[in-house]
């Protein structure tokens, strides 16, 4: 499988007063088109105040910095949902679903896309819809349609949609009222995955928070499963592969470590440093292995099945404890003796090892 696997930064493609909006493109990023992923991150600054808009693709948000407010509305609901969001917290986002996003605060508010672009316009990038702006759906429409759909005279039609001049993304001036979040309308629409029970926790080695349908039910409608693997500094993440055909997108959150992906034939297809800030794709049923370097590293993960399963290749879980004695002695043309000592080993780490 000859395609570029390097993890990339994204790139800007809007910035104003109110914050930026920066994605990956397939051009960069080849395997978000093989995978039929789309990957953006929207920063707003103290006030900022992202549009209501809609998506071609289903998402699961994550907000990576800072705290402030989303405004979700499902199709055909006569109310939205306002939720307050915060580091840490992840939402899954079905396609067609309205939000808007706004930051009350003095500090950065920032949040990563990650999504399944399989049944949008174009594959491996997000296309969104803006409901108001210069780019606003209702620009395209002559004032005679407007007005009669919302039974408004042409002149204020004019008014609400011809006149604007700002872009999906302002700073709201200071006493511009906003709706006040509902703690109720989180539930089952937000996890935070620094508060969630560990699904993993190795002493000195790592911890893990996966978040499937159990714990975020909308992650079925999405059909995407995502993880937050915090790794100590000097630790290791077991080799593995997705064992269900699912691609493994993953976000360096922050701090650094190597990777490394085995693929066809036994070729090592990928072997680099990934730093805060970078994303990177495994293709299915690809092998990888991540060591931390000695500040750790965390990273935030999608997978395109929203119950995944994965294989290990080395620790307590691994599918070599499974296979029998005679098979592995057969399989790697060895002796019994180091077979016993290889089926030793690991015979307590499971999925993190620590430094030695």
């Amino acid at each position: 499988m000859e395609i570029d696997l390097a993890p990339k930064d994204p790139k800007g493609l809007y910035t104003g007063d109110g914050g930026s909006y920066s994605s990956w493109t397939p051009d960069d990023l080849p395997m978000l088109r093989v995978a039929s992923i789309g990957a953006a991150k929207l920063t707003l600054n103290s006030r900022g105040f992202a549009a209501p808009s809609y998506s071609d693709s289903s998402k699961v948000a994550y907000v990576l910095q800072g705290s402030g407010v989303c405004g979700l509305t499902v199709p055909e609901a006569t109310t939205e949902k306002v939720i307050k969001i915060k580091e840490g917290d992840a939402l899954a986002i079905p396609f067609g679903f309205v939000t808007w996003w706004f930051n009350p605060n003095d500090s950065d508010l920032a949040i990563l896309f990650l999504g399944d672009t399989s049944k949008g316009h174009r594959p491996g990038q997000f296309t969104d819809f803006h409901l108001t702006g210069p780019t606003g759906i209702f620009t395209g429409f002559t004032p005679e349609f407007v007005s009669r759909a919302w039974d408004l005279s042409q002149s204020d039609v004019s008014k609400l949609v011809h006149d604007q001049s700002n872009a999906g993304i302002v700073k709201l001036k200071v006493g511009q009222k906003m709706p006040e979040p509902s703690d109720k309308d989180r539930d089952g629409l937000v996890v935070n995955c620094l508060e969630a029970p560990l699904d993993v926790d190795i002493k000195g080695g790592g911890c893990v928070v996966v978040l499937n349908s159990k714990n975020l039910p909308t992650v079925e409608s999405v059909g995407l499963g995502a993880d937050l693997v915090r790794l100590h500094g000097g630790a290791m993440c077991s080799p593995g592969f997705s064992s269900d055909s699912a691609y493994q997108v993953t976000y360096v959150v922050r701090g650094s470590g190597r990777v490394q992906v085995v693929g066809v034939d036994g070729k090592r297809v990928l072997e680099t440093k990934v730093s805060g800030g970078q994303l990177f794709i495994v293709p299915r049923f690809f092998v990888v292995s991540k060591i931390a370097d000695p500040e750790g590293m965390e990273w935030f993960s999608i997978i395109t099945t929203p119950n995944p399963v994965f294989s290990h290749l080395a620790g307590r879980t691994s599918v070599w404890k499974a296979i029998s004695p005679e098979v592995l002695e057969a399989a790697f043309d060895t002796t019994p003796e180091l077979e016993q000592l290889f089926r030793s080993k690991r015979t307590s780490d499971e999925i993190f090892f620590p430094p030695k």
